[in-house]
Formats: C-alpha cells, structure tokens, sequence
C-alpha cells in the first residue's frame, strides 16, 4: 500500500500535466497567448492551484507547451524514419505533420511573436528536415514517391497547409487530412506523373 500510493500520486499529477498542456495548446492556438491561466484551468478541468503548483508563470505553461509541441512534430518524424514501409512513412510524415499545424498553428506564430529567441528552433527545424530529407530518398528509391521529388515540395505543402489554421476548429483535423491526401496522390510515383516545373528554394527560408 505504501508504494502503490506514491505511484498513483504521480500518475494523478502526469495526467494533470497532460491535460493542462493539451488544454493550453489548444486555447493559445483558438485565442492567441493572451489567455489567463484561469480559462487554461477550466479547459483543462483542473483547479487554479493544481495549475500554479505544476507552472508557476504563464511563461513557464507557455515555454513547456511549446516544447511539447516541437516533441509531437518530432515523433511523428521519427515513428516515420523507423517504417520498414518507406512509402508508408513518408506518407504518414504528410498526414501527422498536416493534421499538427492544422490544429495548432495559431499557437506556433504566437509563440514565434511572443517569444523569438526563447527556443532554438531553428535547430530543431534544420534537424527534421534532414530526417525528412532521408525519408524521401528512401521513399524514392522504394518506387513509393515520385523521383523528381525534392524536399522544396515538402515545404511548399506545409506553407499550403498553413491556410487550414482558418477552418473551423472541429473541422480542421478532416480538413488537413483530406488536404494531405490529396498532395500524396501527387507526390506518388506513376506512369501518368507529368514533370513538375522547376521548384522554387523553399527549404532554406522555413
């Protein structure tokens, strides 16, 4: 009894954390950063002490949200990376990150306002590509993606993406899905592929 209980307590305060996070994310991205740590707690069905206790600043809720942000963006990557199916990885790397910004990229360019030099993420962004960029090749080489496939065009699907922020929030995770789907099926390698024009350098300027 003596162990079980301590362990329930950390469980109890992990599910707490995840919940005043996820409610955080979604609140920044809905409303930009100028929500209280009151309305997060209400989302988040906790009470304001149970939050002050895990986060003592509005800063420090923001920085961890945003952290844990850039960690799903990075598990998505990786999980892809570890496919034994190229294809299926790319593919996936597509949808999971499409279906990410959708929901929150009102978040992401508050942060980025708000907080310029609070995060390296231009370290974070360069490590990704070069995991995506490897992907592709995979992919490429398995027959999967179409070979003249450059990694510019994985941008510029992202920077497309971008306009599904606007959707209505219970929509945005079909929309960026059926959005994602439908740049596959032109990312996919055929004989019916036509050649692309030459792309434009995105891939240094995200």
């Amino acid at each position: 009894m003596t162990e079980t209980l301590p362990h329930v307590l950390r469980s109890d305060a992990q599910d707490n954390r995840d919940r005043v996070l996820e409610a955080a994310r979604e609140l920044f991205a809905e409303s930009g950063l100028g929500v209280t740590m009151r309305q997060i707690a209400r989302r988040a069905g906790v009470g304001p002490a149970t939050l002050y206790r895990r986060f003592a600043t509005k800063q420090d809720l923001v920085l961890e949200a945003f952290t844990d942000e850039l960690g799903a963006c990075s598990a998505i990557v990786r999980e892809a990376a570890s496919d034994p199916d190229p294809w299926r990885g790319f593919c996936s790397v597509i949808e999971g990150v499409a279906v990410l910004n959708a929901r929150n990229q009102g978040f992401t360019d508050a942060f980025m306002a708000e907080y310029p030099g609070a995060i390296d993420f231009a370290a974070h962004r360069s490590a990704l590509t070069r995991e995506i960029a490897a992907i592709s090749r995979r992919a490429i080489a398995a027959g999967g993606l179409r070979a003249d496939f450059v990694l510019d065009d994985f941008m510029l699907v992202l920077l497309a993406g971008r306009g599904l922020a606007t959707v209505p929030s219970q929509d945005r995770a079909a929309a960026a899905r059926r959005f994602a789907a439908l740049a596959i099926e032109g990312l996919r390698a055929g004989d019916a592929n036509y050649p692309l024009p030459k792309p434009p350098r995105l891939a240094s300027r995200i």
